[in-house]
């Protein structure tokens, strides 16, 4: 899986960047919300020249595409007359939720890229041994002019001839968004232009961050969020540990309290907090079900890896853990001590604004923030994160450091070990770590074979983890090193040092078993749009 731009500045994140913060400064402005709207794409793409695509009247219907996507609202498309402010009324309202699907493809955006194709590249010398046409088992290569030529209606892309070629002159030719999914779920319309099978999607985001031409963008809540703060709601930040290094400096917590106190929230904690709980609730799951009541347990805190698994994997289904993932659960702690809160998770992930849809979790979650949405509040703002005061004394003081390392792949079993190593210290845990839906997947086939009986599996949808969510702004390897020096700031090393396991019993109900279970799938159709199709179809 493919994650070559991620941290690289591009024309791309420039646009995607400007109307994030072109859309908070709406919010956050007494002005005519449509007829400021209305002018944006003339800010962010002005002139008369076209300097990314053909024409600067299609780069602007895409900019006007990525701002309705912002405000929480549907495509329009080109086909027919329409207002980019249509159906603004309702996303002004603070309490609306985004209608499915999540992720979207601006069609007309789309540069319909090759999929999967062989193609012989202008390095082929025409050589005496013709190795390509020797070895090609469907008589695909001729040569023309000296030059070898594939027919694709021959071609069964088993790429012999690319690893055969002396001179690297034949080359594969892959989707970038496609190649990005882990699920298959990326095809290809009549146009050849990108189209997504909702039946497959998690919505973790990778075709989006992969896409290097803008085509693909997910739905926001910025809008809202910024109502609910405007009409005085006490609103209070959840924030991923994977924040560290998003808006520079190492972890200043002290700026980004400060942060989040001028862009109006009323508080912030870490979602490190539900992690230690998560932690706990796992360790404890492990003990009691494997291998007695089920093979094996895969963990249960990244909602594309979750749903994927239960979806592909049905009969394998109650092998996914039942704890609760660690944003329910620190939403459920900020809920018991301010019951009217509005509550917003912020972080580095796109699937947790679809696991944040399905009703059994929008009452704890209102909304879900990005890290690069956050950043266009700052912008909005004219916050500069590194110049904000810092007294040093405001670091976040209870979670552990293995609960701040959730944000990294093999941090989720780490902390589940290290609790069980307190508690059972003769019980041995062998582990198995996937990151990316492939691997993912690979891992449960394996698991299925019978090949991971008594194992810890911990999956995990994105490269590398949370860190490199589609809603991140910072390089991965460098966001790992700093959340690592960030977990070691911790008084505490594992997450059942926290103190927090006593509020487990409170927190967690009876029919979060039934909705982390079968029904999770139903509720997650629900709110990709797909479950209700058939019928509506009809």
């Amino acid at each position: 899986m493919s994650n070559t731009m991620r941290g690289v500045y591009t024309n791309l994140t420039e646009i995607r960047r400007k109307v994030f913060r072109g859309v908070a400064e709406i919010a956050y402005g007494d002005e005519d919300d449509a007829r400021r709207l209305e002018q944006l794409p003339y800010e962010i793409i002005p002139g008369e020249i076209a300097t990314y695509r053909e024409s600067v009247f299609l780069e602007r219907a895409i900019v006007a595409e990525r701002i309705r996507l912002a405000l929480g609202l549907p495509l329009q498309g080109v086909d027919k007359p329409a207002e980019l402010t249509e159906g603004l009324t309702e996303a002004w309202k603070p309490e609306t939720y985004y209608e499915p699907p999540l992720i979207n493809i601006i069609s007309f955006a789309c540069n319909a890229c090759k999929d999967n194709v062989y193609e012989v590249s202008n390095a082929c010398q025409g050589c005496l041994a013709h190795p390509c046409r020797e070895i090609c088992p469907k008589g695909a290569i001729t040569f023309v002019n000296k030059k070898a030529y594939i027919d694709q209606s021959k071609c069964i892309k088993c790429g012999r001839c690319m690893a055969i070629c002396p001179y690297h002159a034949i080359q594969h030719y892959e989707r970038p968004c496609a190649k990005a999914c882990g699920m298959h779920a990326i095809g290809s319309d009549e146009h050849g232009r990108a189209t997504i099978d909702y039946d497959k999607c998690v919505s973790c985001g990778q075709c989006l961050v992969n896409c290097p031409f803008g085509a693909i963008a997910d739905k926001s809540q910025l809008f809202q969020v910024i109502q609910a703060i405007n009409q005085g709601d006490e609103v209070i930040a959840a924030v991923a540990p994977s924040f560290v290094g998003q808006f520079g400096g190492k972890g200043n917590v002290g700026k980004l309290r400060e942060a989040f106190k001028l862009l109006g929230f009323s508080g912030v904690e870490e979602v490190a907090l539900g992690a230690d709980l998560c932690s706990v609730q796992e360790a404890d799951y492990f003990i009691e079900e494997v291998p007695d009541k089920m093979p094996f347990m895969a963990t249960s805190c990244c909602p594309a890896w979750s749903v994927m698994a239960k979806k592909e994997f049905p009969e394998y289904a109650e092998c996914v853990s039942m704890a609760l993932t660690p944003m329910t659960l620190t939403a459920r702690m900020i809920r018991r001590e301010h019951p009217n809160a509005k509550i917003v998770f912020v972080g580095p992930c796109a699937a947790k604004k679809l696991e944040a849809m399905r009703k059994s979790v929008r009452s704890e979650v209102d909304f879900v923030l990005t890290f690069e949405e956050m950043a266009g509040m700052m912008a909005a703002k004219d916050i500069e994160y590194l110049e904000l005061e810092d007294d040093n004394k405001s670091d976040f003081d209870v979670a552990s450091a293995d609960g701040r390392g959730f944000a990294v792949s093999g941090g989720v079993a780490k902390a589940v070990v290290n609790v069980i190593k307190d508690k059972y210290p003769d019980r041995e845990v062998n582990v198995e770590s996937a990151e990316g839906l492939e691997e993912c997947r690979v891992m449960m086939k394996a698991a299925a074979k019978g090949k991971l009986n008594g194992y810890l599996l911990e999956g995990m949808a994105c490269p590398g983890g949370c860190i490199a969510g589609a809603g991140t702004l910072a390089p991965i390897q460098k966001t790992s090193a700093m959340v690592g020096m960030y977990a070691r700031r911790s008084p505490h090393k594992h997450a059942d040092e926290s103190g927090l396991e006593g509020n487990i019993p409170e927190l967690v109900r009876e029919d979060d078993y039934k909705n982390l279970g079968a029904n999770e799938i139903a509720e997650t159709e629900d709110a990709m749009g797909t479950a209700h199709k058939d019928d509506a179809a009809k």
